[in-house]
Protein backbone atom coordinates (compact mmCIF):
# COMPACT_ATOMS: atom_id res chain seq x y z
CA UNK A 1 0.00 0.00 0.00
CA UNK A 2 1.58 3.05 -1.28
CA UNK A 3 1.50 6.05 1.30
CA UNK A 4 2.26 9.61 0.51
CA UNK A 5 6.06 10.93 0.90
CA UNK A 6 4.99 12.19 4.13
CA UNK A 7 2.72 9.85 6.18
CA UNK A 8 5.83 8.32 7.56
CA UNK A 9 6.93 11.58 8.97
CA UNK A 10 3.65 13.18 9.96
CA UNK A 11 2.54 9.92 11.61
CA UNK A 12 4.19 9.00 15.49
CA UNK A 13 3.49 5.06 16.46
CA UNK A 14 4.23 3.44 19.55
CA UNK A 15 3.98 0.16 20.13
CA UNK A 16 4.15 -2.05 23.41
CA UNK A 17 5.43 -5.46 24.41
CA UNK A 18 8.49 -8.14 24.49
CA UNK A 19 9.84 -10.90 22.76
CA UNK A 20 9.26 -11.60 19.04
CA UNK A 21 5.80 -10.57 19.21
CA UNK A 22 7.15 -6.60 19.38
CA UNK A 23 10.16 -7.28 17.79
CA UNK A 24 7.98 -8.38 14.97
CA UNK A 25 5.80 -5.50 15.15
CA UNK A 26 8.63 -2.60 15.07
CA UNK A 27 10.15 -4.70 11.89
CA UNK A 28 6.65 -3.99 10.65
CA UNK A 29 6.67 -0.61 11.37
CA UNK A 30 10.91 0.67 10.42
CA UNK A 31 9.18 2.97 7.42
CA UNK A 32 8.52 5.11 10.39
CA UNK A 33 12.01 5.34 11.01
CA UNK A 34 12.41 7.76 14.24
CA UNK A 35 8.65 8.35 14.54
CA UNK A 36 8.43 4.84 15.66
CA UNK A 37 8.72 3.64 19.31
CA UNK A 38 9.28 0.40 21.21
CA UNK A 39 8.46 0.31 24.76
CA UNK A 40 10.24 -3.04 25.86
CA UNK A 41 9.68 -5.20 28.44
CA UNK A 42 12.24 -5.94 30.86
CA UNK A 43 11.15 -8.15 33.59
CA UNK A 44 11.93 -11.09 32.07
CA UNK A 45 14.33 -13.77 34.71
CA UNK A 46 14.41 -16.39 32.23
CA UNK A 47 17.50 -17.76 29.91
CA UNK A 48 20.75 -15.92 29.39
CA UNK A 49 18.98 -12.83 30.89
CA UNK A 50 18.31 -14.40 33.81
CA UNK A 51 21.66 -15.98 34.37
CA UNK A 52 23.04 -12.37 33.56
CA UNK A 53 20.72 -10.50 35.86
CA UNK A 54 21.71 -13.22 39.34
CA UNK A 55 25.03 -12.63 38.62
CA UNK A 56 25.46 -8.74 37.21
CA UNK A 57 21.93 -7.44 38.35
CA UNK A 58 19.92 -4.62 36.11
CA UNK A 59 16.94 -4.62 34.08
CA UNK A 60 16.44 -7.62 31.64
CA UNK A 61 17.73 -7.20 28.30
CA UNK A 62 16.46 -9.95 26.21
CA UNK A 63 13.41 -8.84 25.37
CA UNK A 64 15.42 -5.62 23.91
CA UNK A 65 17.90 -7.55 22.08
CA UNK A 66 15.08 -9.08 20.06
CA UNK A 67 13.68 -6.38 18.85
CA UNK A 68 16.90 -4.81 17.75
CA UNK A 69 17.72 -8.28 16.42
CA UNK A 70 14.45 -7.71 14.29
CA UNK A 71 15.38 -4.55 12.47
CA UNK A 72 18.90 -5.02 11.61
CA UNK A 73 18.70 -4.26 7.95
CA UNK A 74 22.55 -4.73 6.87
CA UNK A 75 24.39 -7.68 7.70
CA UNK A 76 27.83 -6.89 9.22
CA UNK A 77 30.37 -8.15 11.53
CA UNK A 78 28.68 -6.09 13.90
CA UNK A 79 25.14 -7.47 13.17
CA UNK A 80 26.74 -11.10 13.55
CA UNK A 81 28.07 -10.10 17.01
CA UNK A 82 25.21 -9.10 18.22
CA UNK A 83 23.41 -12.08 17.36
CA UNK A 84 25.83 -14.98 18.48
CA UNK A 85 24.93 -17.53 21.23
CA UNK A 86 27.75 -19.51 22.48
CA UNK A 87 27.49 -22.87 22.46
CA UNK A 88 29.45 -25.97 23.87
CA UNK A 89 29.92 -26.57 27.86
CA UNK A 90 31.03 -24.31 30.54
CA UNK A 91 29.80 -20.66 32.10
CA UNK A 92 29.35 -19.14 28.69
CA UNK A 93 27.31 -21.71 26.95
CA UNK A 94 23.36 -20.07 26.32
CA UNK A 95 24.41 -16.76 26.46
CA UNK A 96 23.74 -14.68 23.80
CA UNK A 97 26.40 -12.13 22.93
CA UNK A 98 24.13 -9.03 22.51
CA UNK A 99 22.84 -9.60 26.39
CA UNK A 100 26.32 -9.26 27.56
CA UNK A 101 26.95 -6.17 24.98
CA UNK A 102 24.07 -4.21 26.52
CA UNK A 103 24.98 -5.37 29.87
CA UNK A 104 28.38 -4.19 29.42
CA UNK A 105 27.59 -0.91 27.90
CA UNK A 106 25.09 -0.27 30.68
CA UNK A 107 27.87 -0.72 33.17
CA UNK A 108 30.12 1.86 31.16
CA UNK A 109 27.07 4.24 30.88
CA UNK A 110 24.90 6.64 33.08
CA UNK A 111 21.42 4.76 31.98
CA UNK A 112 20.58 1.76 30.26
CA UNK A 113 18.77 3.99 27.57
CA UNK A 114 22.26 4.96 25.91
CA UNK A 115 23.23 1.47 26.43
CA UNK A 116 20.62 0.72 23.76
CA UNK A 117 21.44 3.71 22.01
CA UNK A 118 24.74 2.52 21.18
CA UNK A 119 23.55 -0.21 19.75
CA UNK A 120 21.14 0.95 17.44
CA UNK A 121 23.79 4.21 16.21
CA UNK A 122 26.38 1.12 15.57
CA UNK A 123 23.85 -1.27 14.18
CA UNK A 124 22.08 1.89 12.31
CA UNK A 125 18.97 1.46 13.61
CA UNK A 126 16.44 4.22 13.30
CA UNK A 127 13.56 3.08 15.43
CA UNK A 128 13.30 4.30 18.87
CA UNK A 129 13.91 1.50 21.92
CA UNK A 130 12.80 2.44 24.94
CA UNK A 131 13.14 0.25 28.14
CA UNK A 132 9.88 0.58 30.01
CA UNK A 133 12.14 1.03 32.97
CA UNK A 134 15.71 1.91 33.43
CA UNK A 135 14.69 0.21 37.15
CA UNK A 136 15.20 -3.84 37.93
CA UNK A 137 11.92 -4.98 38.77
CA UNK A 138 10.25 -8.55 38.52
CA UNK A 139 7.03 -9.83 37.64
CA UNK A 140 4.81 -11.52 40.83
CA UNK A 141 1.29 -12.74 40.79
CA UNK A 142 -1.59 -13.77 43.29
CA UNK A 143 -2.94 -16.63 42.58
CA UNK A 144 -7.03 -17.05 43.24
CA UNK A 145 -6.06 -19.75 46.01
CA UNK A 146 -4.40 -16.49 47.71
CA UNK A 147 -0.51 -17.55 46.69
CA UNK A 148 2.13 -15.35 45.56
CA UNK A 149 4.04 -16.48 42.83
CA UNK A 150 7.42 -14.32 41.86
CA UNK A 151 9.06 -13.98 38.73
CA UNK A 152 8.29 -14.14 34.74
CA UNK A 153 9.13 -17.63 34.04
CA UNK A 154 7.24 -18.71 37.34
CA UNK A 155 4.49 -16.92 36.14
CA UNK A 156 3.62 -18.69 32.85
CA UNK A 157 4.22 -21.82 34.39
CA UNK A 158 1.14 -21.33 36.97
CA UNK A 159 -1.23 -23.69 37.16
CA UNK A 160 -3.63 -21.73 38.87
CA UNK A 161 -5.65 -18.92 37.14
CA UNK A 162 -4.64 -15.34 38.41
CA UNK A 163 -6.39 -12.16 40.25
CA UNK A 164 -3.58 -9.91 40.41
CA UNK A 165 -0.57 -9.33 38.64
CA UNK A 166 2.42 -6.52 40.23
CA UNK A 167 5.84 -5.56 39.57
CA UNK A 168 8.37 -5.86 42.49
CA UNK A 169 9.84 -3.62 43.13
CA UNK A 170 7.47 -0.87 41.97
CA UNK A 171 9.31 1.57 39.86
CA UNK A 172 9.23 4.13 37.52
CA UNK A 173 8.39 4.44 34.34
CA UNK A 174 11.21 5.93 31.55
CA UNK A 175 10.67 9.29 30.96
CA UNK A 176 11.05 9.13 27.04
CA UNK A 177 8.69 6.26 27.35
CA UNK A 178 5.83 8.27 28.89
CA UNK A 179 6.74 11.08 26.49
CA UNK A 180 6.24 8.88 23.69
CA UNK A 181 3.23 7.65 24.62
CA UNK A 182 2.02 11.39 24.99
CA UNK A 183 2.97 12.57 21.40
CA UNK A 184 1.74 9.50 19.84
CA UNK A 185 -1.24 9.00 17.14
CA UNK A 186 -1.20 5.44 17.63
CA UNK A 187 -0.69 3.01 20.49
CA UNK A 188 -0.33 -0.55 19.83
CA UNK A 189 -0.36 -3.23 22.65
CA UNK A 190 0.92 -6.82 21.17
CA UNK A 191 1.09 -9.12 19.74
CA UNK A 192 2.79 -10.94 22.20
CA UNK A 193 2.85 -12.98 25.65
CA UNK A 194 -0.02 -11.17 27.61
CA UNK A 195 0.87 -11.77 31.19
CA UNK A 196 4.89 -11.54 30.60
CA UNK A 197 5.40 -9.21 27.51
CA UNK A 198 2.05 -6.87 27.09
CA UNK A 199 0.71 -6.37 30.82
CA UNK A 200 4.36 -5.50 32.26
CA UNK A 201 5.00 -2.10 30.66
CA UNK A 202 1.13 -1.07 31.96
CA UNK A 203 1.41 -1.93 35.07
CA UNK A 204 3.62 0.95 35.62
CA UNK A 205 1.58 4.19 36.60
CA UNK A 206 3.12 6.38 34.51
CA UNK A 207 2.54 4.78 31.20
CA UNK A 208 -0.97 3.82 32.05
CA UNK A 209 -2.15 7.39 32.70
CA UNK A 210 -0.21 8.56 29.86
CA UNK A 211 -2.21 6.34 27.27
CA UNK A 212 -5.13 7.98 29.53
CA UNK A 213 -4.68 11.33 28.45
CA UNK A 214 -3.91 10.91 24.97
CA UNK A 215 -7.08 10.82 23.81
CA UNK A 216 -6.28 11.70 20.34
CA UNK A 217 -4.27 8.16 19.26
CA UNK A 218 -5.83 5.24 17.98
CA UNK A 219 -5.46 2.41 20.75
CA UNK A 220 -5.33 -1.18 18.85
CA UNK A 221 -4.74 -4.58 20.30
CA UNK A 222 -3.21 -6.96 18.58
CA UNK A 223 -3.83 -10.44 18.75
CA UNK A 224 -1.77 -13.92 18.74
CA UNK A 225 -1.57 -16.11 15.86
CA UNK A 226 -1.42 -19.08 17.93
CA UNK A 227 -2.55 -20.59 21.61
CA UNK A 228 -0.44 -19.39 24.85
CA UNK A 229 0.34 -21.83 27.50
CA UNK A 230 -0.22 -21.16 31.44
CA UNK A 231 -2.96 -19.08 33.02
CA UNK A 232 -2.85 -16.77 29.79
CA UNK A 233 -4.26 -19.21 27.84
CA UNK A 234 -7.33 -19.32 30.41
CA UNK A 235 -7.83 -15.93 29.57
CA UNK A 236 -10.60 -14.97 27.48
CA UNK A 237 -9.90 -12.08 24.93
CA UNK A 238 -12.36 -10.06 26.67
CA UNK A 239 -11.05 -10.38 30.14
CA UNK A 240 -7.21 -9.65 28.47
CA UNK A 241 -9.00 -6.54 26.98
CA UNK A 242 -10.10 -5.44 30.64
CA UNK A 243 -7.40 -6.20 32.15
CA UNK A 244 -5.32 -3.74 30.01
CA UNK A 245 -8.38 -1.12 30.03
CA UNK A 246 -7.89 -1.54 33.91
CA UNK A 247 -4.17 -0.89 33.69
CA UNK A 248 -5.06 2.27 31.69
CA UNK A 249 -7.37 3.87 34.08
CA UNK A 250 -10.42 2.83 32.08
CA UNK A 251 -8.97 4.36 28.78
CA UNK A 252 -11.16 1.72 25.87
CA UNK A 253 -9.39 -0.34 23.61
CA UNK A 254 -10.05 1.81 20.09
CA UNK A 255 -9.86 -1.34 17.90
CA UNK A 256 -8.50 -5.43 18.13
CA UNK A 257 -7.02 -6.45 15.23
CA UNK A 258 -7.57 -10.27 15.31
CA UNK A 259 -7.14 -13.56 13.08
CA UNK A 260 -10.84 -14.50 14.26
CA UNK A 261 -14.26 -13.90 14.50
CA UNK A 262 -15.03 -12.65 18.37
CA UNK A 263 -18.84 -12.10 18.42
CA UNK A 264 -18.90 -12.06 21.83
CA UNK A 265 -17.32 -8.34 21.28
CA UNK A 266 -19.96 -7.03 19.25
CA UNK A 267 -21.07 -3.98 21.06
CA UNK A 268 -18.11 -3.76 23.53
CA UNK A 269 -15.48 -3.92 21.42
CA UNK A 270 -14.99 -2.58 17.41
CA UNK A 271 -12.68 -5.55 15.98
CA UNK A 272 -11.16 -5.86 12.51
CA UNK A 273 -10.63 -9.61 10.98
CA UNK A 274 -7.36 -10.08 8.97
CA UNK A 275 -4.68 -12.80 7.54
CA UNK A 276 -1.29 -11.61 9.38
CA UNK A 277 -0.09 -14.77 9.42
CA UNK A 278 3.17 -15.56 7.74
CA UNK A 279 3.27 -17.86 4.45
CA UNK A 280 5.81 -20.04 5.86
CA UNK A 281 4.98 -19.90 9.70
CA UNK A 282 1.59 -19.29 10.32
CA UNK A 283 1.55 -19.38 13.90
CA UNK A 284 3.66 -15.68 13.64
CA UNK A 285 2.79 -12.62 11.74
CA UNK A 286 3.68 -11.34 8.42
CA UNK A 287 6.17 -8.22 8.75
CA UNK A 288 4.38 -6.77 5.43
CA UNK A 289 1.19 -8.09 6.46
CA UNK A 290 1.23 -6.17 9.59
CA UNK A 291 2.69 -3.42 8.34
CA UNK A 292 -0.07 -2.99 5.87
CA UNK A 293 -2.52 -3.14 8.25
CA UNK A 294 -1.67 -1.04 10.91
CA UNK A 295 -1.45 1.93 7.51
CA UNK A 296 -5.06 1.03 6.95
CA UNK A 297 -6.37 1.43 10.18
CA UNK A 298 -4.16 4.64 10.59
CA UNK A 299 -5.00 6.33 7.28
CA UNK A 300 -8.77 5.23 8.36
CA UNK A 301 -9.24 7.43 11.57
CA UNK A 302 -6.41 9.53 13.32
CA UNK A 303 -8.50 10.29 16.13
CA UNK A 304 -10.98 7.76 18.64
CA UNK A 305 -14.67 8.54 18.73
Amino acid sequence: MSQPEDFYTSKKVVAIGGGHGLGRMLAALKEFGSNATGIVTTTDNGGSTGRIRDCQGGIAWGDTRNCINQLITEPSISSMMFEYRFKGTGELQGHNLGNLMLTALDNLSVRPLDAINLIRDMLKIDVNILPMSEHPSDLRALSVDGKWVHGETSVDEMAEDLQRLDLDPEVPATDEAVSAIAQADCIILGPGSFLTSIMPPLLLPELGYAIDQNRRAKVIFVENLSPEYGPAERMSLQKKLEWCERACRGRKIDLILTPNEHPDLTGKWDYVTDDLASPNRDWRHDRKKLHQAIIKLLSARTSPS
